[in-house]
């Protein structure tokens, strides 16, 4: 007979929570190869596996920042999407409009900034997918055929990122206004022989690709990007045939003459600054 009983208690192991904590969130599985990656090292590495060269979005101002030296400015940043046709919606237009600035950092899907490409002056508009996945509205038409005035009126080369899954539904016939008025603008830049160039990012899609993206001097496209005007789906029920695989790919565009080149985002900087000499030229 036992004087006293203990009370067995499980022993206590911190190991596997302390191991959580200690990685969560530090490892991605690329989206590409599938392979665990080191965040430091995506970052590191401008948002490109280094493995596999698959391309991350990144946003308009890291877009900006990579493209031009340190002290650019930007413009047009007052301008901000109304709800012209009171569109209305599972959830409301006006709502997201009005929610997005503060947590995605810009007013609307687009960013105009001026500032130095390696010494050489320019003015760059970048599309942010995360407002509304980059789509294209008046605002977004005002802003980019203001940055367009702007290369027109100083003279200076044009730079405009697109990422974007086209026009903005919400705005119906006036967010397709902005393709004829930005192209429109266009006409006139290049009348003056001032140089646009246009880099296509995953996505750019819709309405953005049948107008400003693709009617550059110089069409660049980042590797594996989607770029497309309506999806495989709807173009395979159009024609009645089976698409090629990748074909909406950059890599199959630039096969096909429908873009110029393919850059990786860490040589996009050097090889647009080595493209603008030519133009001087």
């Amino acid at each position: 007979m036992s004087w006293f009983k203990r009370d067995r208690k499980a022993i206590e192991s911190f190991a596997d929570e302390d191991r959580r904590v200690l990685t969560e969130g530090l490892w991605i599985k690329c989206e590409g190869c599938r392979e665990p990656v080191w965040k430091k090292d995506l970052e590191a590495n401008v948002n490109v596996c280094p493995k596999c060269g698959f391309h991350y979005k990144i946003t308009a101002y890291e877009r900006i920042d990579l493209l031009l030296d340190e002290g650019w400015h930007e413009f047009d940043n007052t301008l901000r999407s109304t709800d012209p046709l009171k569109f209305k919606a599972a959830k409301a237009y006006k709502e997201s409009i009005d929610a997005l600035p503060a947590r995605v950092g810009v007013r609307d899907a687009v960013v105009n900034a001026e500032g130095n490409l390696n010494g050489t002056r320019v003015v760059v508009s970048a599309m942010e997918y995360n407002f509304i996945g980059g789509s294209m509205g008046s605002v977004v038409g005002e802003k980019i055929t203001r940055s367009v005035e702007r290369a027109l009126k100083e003279n200076r080369p044009l730079i405009v990122v697109s990422c974007s899954g086209g026009a903005r539904m919400q705005e119906g016939a006036l967010s397709l206004m902005q393709m004829a008025k930005i192209s429109a603008a266009l006409a006139l830049l290049d009348r003056k022989a001032v140089p646009y160039i246009s880099i296509l990012t995953n996505p750019t899609t819709g309405g953005v690709t049948a107008s400003f993206a693709m009617l550059g001097d110089l069409n660049i496209a980042e590797p594996g990007a989607l770029i497309g005007f309506a999806g495989p789906r709807v173009i395979e029920q159009t024609i009645r045939q089976k698409l090629p695989e990748g074909f909406q790919r950059a890599e199959f565009l630039v096969e096909h003459g429908m873009i110029d080149a393919i850059v990786s985002r860490k040589d996009l900087k050097t090889y647009i600054q080595t493209s603008l000499r030519l133009f001087k030229r």
